[in-house]
């Protein structure tokens, strides 16, 4: 592949006047790149991305397995079994230590890939003009002489010279270290200004914070600013969970019970008088199977299912601890338009000065439908020019794009904002030409839309007719930049803009200033007082249709959604009462009222606000703070560039992926690619799941351990010989539960998850549910294998016999409880194994090692066993099957009790 030789090939970009930057790259800022143009320059520069990390080598993976304390202890029981001349024995447990760790490096690879596929699907997207037209492209497809598109929000993906801007500011914190975002211009700056002083740069790793440009790309990869900064782009590792914290405490607190364990067995074998290497080995293998090995490599699939769960279902997770935090999660703050809506809008309602109505028809995006005036099915007026002038603004101050149908599109769709491209499609039902409109009034100065005044404003120069500024934005900021002399007017209009409201229509208000300049230092002040109102327009998103009953499984689980919108409370209270969010008692606040609020009063008033209307992205932050005052948990939506203190804030930051900004995204946990508020009420589903999964793996683990740990004290305390050589409790530890645990994390939904109470934060691993089954399994499993062994020897039959049929028991006793343990309350008898096609076949595994250990002669030396008839399997089978039958017995009384109930 080519390269440029050297970056001093290039010119001094930011000293560059903007004309001589496009002949440099022979551009037409109309049109942009051609194809063939884009294909030249990927093969001269190749993607635009930084030097990835080397995958690690599965060799390298493989001995990382070895590190831990566990196989540290195994290595020196295998020693010690060598110096003892128990060759066998150490060639057992070297080959177990070998068989786990290359089980755990294969599935941590697989986990890694899941993770890859995962930051693909959350790629960054930048906008671009190529071939005359607007098209959205991965950054890393982007190559120098592009012209990147940009507005509040968007992240930067490579270095760029402006040739375009309104009202532009661009956080360059992560860059320079500045920690204000700096205004851009146009204007090139002398070759020896400073990388901060570059004011008609944009650089790769920045973001927009406001305002609007068009710039060309002049750097990517790594010849970008941040890619010569390599200690800037270095990814740094994810900090540990949570849970993964808690079950490292959880390890730790076994090892040490473990070596409690071994000075105890070793004091017991002594006070025996059995031989001391015998002790040592059996005192090692009991203390290694206290320790459960198998539960860092179950989290990590368990974490890695469920990510993959949660993105087949279109939410991608951007951190880990998002995965367990969503099984607590008790809030969901959730933005209304597209979310819970279809955010597919459509102007249905006109309001003129003079109290004159309209209604407006047609259906989607398509430009068609007919405008009749009040109740009336007469056709209106539209060349009227109070009707001309509300469809002229609606157009002009308008930064979306109407899109007809093409290859890519089966029917008309919108570009942009969707509540802009409803507006279009309403200024096209008025008969007018949208681009000949913009051909012939060309705009000449702006205010970007702004979240915080909810306005926008536009200048347009027109043929014969003088310059004028259009604006718009929320009835409420428009009214107050209208001329105080119609107070009647605007009275009215207050009241028309609330009759619109509560009906779940989104209102905006125009308004239009003759012949004035726009002035960016004074913003919408130099407007106040001297704008006449247009009109109103009143737009419908629907409800989604899968939202009301999502809310009804919320409310289920015990979480409860808000509503926060940027619409008017009584727009907001309306479609909130219609999802099921807002109750009887429930209340909306806005901005203005929330604003007057002390911090305790909101705290205090939080149980009964169901809906908080026209804030503003600063008091999104406020909201979830004061939930968390509450000790609640929560998921908060966002898609703009403000938004993003709130996302980092909240427990679980929620970034739209379709109308998100990048700066949203990054600061987010989650992103959902479809926009949909069911979509957020899957994802804490999934998280449930994987929860709940991870605590079958502790059920199973720690009851089938304790139950191993009993038989051998019991017979030691009781004059017994021991009951299992040190090899087979080893078999049992790793090879027994290791061939279905990793398949328990696997379980698909109980059903039910939906149906319990979020997970307490602070729950402990092994709570007092799971320590009641404990109580149950671990008695019933040693009292049987225990039971069979004494039973045995008290018929004289041979040791050697005894303790393999012993041997036989507890594994099968392991086979049954894995059952037990897919669910607390459901019956193992039903079809639950089908269900996991993994646990089918880890179980299947896990039966035909056994046989072979029992039947292999070769085996048969290395793990002390003799075959046991055919028939004498079915006894041992239906007494291992206790097991089963006592625990079914328990989830029957819990049915009972909950159909009582």
């Amino acid at each position: 592949m080519a390269h440029r030789k050297t970056a001093d090939a290039d010119p001094v970009w930011h000293a560059l006047p903007a004309d001589d930057l496009l002949r440099h790259f022979g551009l037409d800022p109309e049109r942009g790149l051609d194809a063939s143009a884009v294909c030249r320059a990927e093969a001269l520069h190749g993607p635009n991305a930084l030097h990835e990390a080397p995958t690690k080598p599965l060799w390298r993976t493989f001995l990382r397995q070895l590190t831990s304390p566990l196989i540290y202890i195994l290595f020196v029981a295998a020693v010690l079994a060598m110096a003892l001349g128990h060759h066998g024995d150490a060639g057992v447990i070297l080959a177990v230590v070998l068989v786990n760790a290359l089980i755990g490096s294969v599935q941590e690879g697989r986990a890694e890939r899941s993770m890859a596929a995962l930051r693909r699907l959350a790629a960054l997207r930048v906008r671009v003009q190529r071939n005359g037209g607007e098209r959205s492209v991965e950054a890393r497809e982007l190559v120098p002489g592009d012209i990147m598109l940009l507005s509040a929000g968007d992240a930067v993906a490579a270095d760029a010279r402006l040739i375009e801007e309104a009202q532009l500011r661009v956080a360059e914190a992560a860059l320079t270290g500045e920690s204000v975002p700096v205004s851009k211009t146009v204007r090139a700056v002398p070759e020896a200004t400073g990388l901060a002083d570059r004011q008609c740069m944009v650089y790769s790793g920045t973001h927009v914070t406001a305002g609007r440009a068009r710039a060309v790309v002049t750097a990517t990869g790594s010849r970008t600013e941040v890619g010569r900064i390599a200690g800037l782009t270095e990814r740094a590792n994810e900090p540990k969970t949570p849970l993964e914290l808690r079950l490292e405490q959880f390890g730790r607190a076994l090892v040490a019970a473990a070596l409690g364990l071994f000075v105890l067995v070793v004091m017991l074998g002594l006070w025996r008088e059995l031989p001391l290497s015998e002790v040592l080995m059996v005192a090692i293998s009991q203390m290694v199977s206290m320790v459960p090995e198998g539960l860092p490599v179950a989290m990590t699939i368990a974490l890695a299912v469920g990510m993959q769960r949660m993105a087949d279902r279109g939410a991608i997770i951007r951190r880990l601890s998002a995965v367990e935090t969503l099984g607590s999660t008790t809030i969901i703050c959730s933005d209304k338009t597209g979310t819970l809506t279809r955010n597919e809008m459509m102007a249905v309602a006109l309001w003129l000065p003079g109290g004159r109505r309209f209604a407006v028809g047609g259906v989607g995006y398509l430009p068609v439908g007919e405008i009749t005036e009040g109740t009336g099915t007469g056709a209106a007026d539209i060349a009227e020019p109070a009707m001309r002038e509300l469809c002229l603004a609606a157009a002009l101050c308008n930064d979306a794009q109407l899109l007809p149908p093409g290859d890519e599109r089966a029917g008309w769709s919108v570009l942009g904002d969707p509540t802009e491209g409803a507006l279009l499609v309403l200024a096209g039902k008025a008969g007018l030409a949208l681009e000949t409109l913009r051909r012939d009034a060309p705009r000449e100065a702006e205010l970007p839309f702004d979240s915080d005044t909810k306005l926008m404003a536009t200048r347009h120069r027109q043929d014969g007719a003088p310059r004028r500024v259009w604006i718009k934005g929320a009835p409420e900021a428009v009214l107050r930049l209208c001329a105080a002399d119609g107070t009647a007017c605007l009275q009215a209009a207050r009241e028309a803009a609330e009759a619109m409201a509560t009906q779940a229509l989104r209102v905006l208000a125009f308004a239009t200033v003759d012949d004035d300049a726009l002035d960016a230092a004074a913003g919408f002040d130099a407007l106040a007082g001297r704008a006449r109102l247009l009109g109103l327009v009143g737009q419908i998103d629907p409800p989604r249709e899968e939202v009301k009953p999502s809310v009804a499984d919320c409310r289920a689980a015990g979480i409860r959604p808000i509503m926060v919108t940027g619409d008017h409370k009584l727009t907001g209270l309306a479609i909130a009462r219609e999802l099921g969010i807002a109750r009887s008692g429930d209340r909306a606040v806005d901005g203005h009222e929330l604003e007057r609020m002390g911090e305790a009063d909101l705290r205090d008033a939080l149980p009964s606000m169901a809906v908080f209307a026209r804030v503003q992205p600063a008091q999104k932050l406020r909201i979830v703070e004061a939930l968390q005052a509450r000790g609640e948990v929560v998921a908060m939506t966002g898609d703009g560039v403000n938004d993003a203190p709130a996302l980092a804030r909240a427990d679980v930051g929620v970034a739209m992926g379709i109308t998100g900004t990048e700066v949203a995204k990054s600061a987010a946990k989650i992103v959902i690619t479809d926009d949909n508020f069911a979509t957020i009420v899957s994802a804490v589903e999934q998280g449930r799941v994987v929860y709940g999964n991870l605590k079958k793996v502790i059920l199973y683990l720690f009851a089938t351990s304790m139950a191993a740990l009993l038989v051998l004290l019991i017979a030691l305390l009781t004059g017994y010989p021991l009951p299992l050589a040190a090899v087979q409790i080893l078999w049992i530890n790793i090879v027994t539960e290791g061939t279905v645990t990793v398949n328990l994390v696997m379980e698909p939904p109980d059903g039910d998850e939906m149906q319990r109470s979020p997970v307490p934060r602070d729950e402990p691993l092994l709570g007092r549910e799971l320590l009641m089954r404990v109580a149950l399994m671990t008695p019933v499993i040693t009292a049987v294998t225990v039971g069979w062994f004494a039973w045995r020897l008290s018929l004289g039959a041979p040791e050697e016999l005894v303790r393999t049929e012993t041997f036989t028991v507890l594994a099968m006793c392991c086979w049954f409880n894995v059952l037990n343990c897919q669910s607390a309350s459901a019956s193992a008898l039903s079809t639950r194994l089908l269900r996991n096609r993994w646990l089918a076949l880890g179980l299947s595994l896990s039966i035909a090692l056994q046989a072979a250990v029992l039947f292999v002669p070769a085996l048969n030396t290395l793990f002390h066993t003799v075959p046991l008839p055919l028939e004498s399997l079915l006894p041992l089978l239906a007494l291992a099957s206790v097991v089963l039958w006592t625990e079914e017995a328990r989830k029957l009384w819990v049915r009972t009790a909950r159909r009582k109930a």
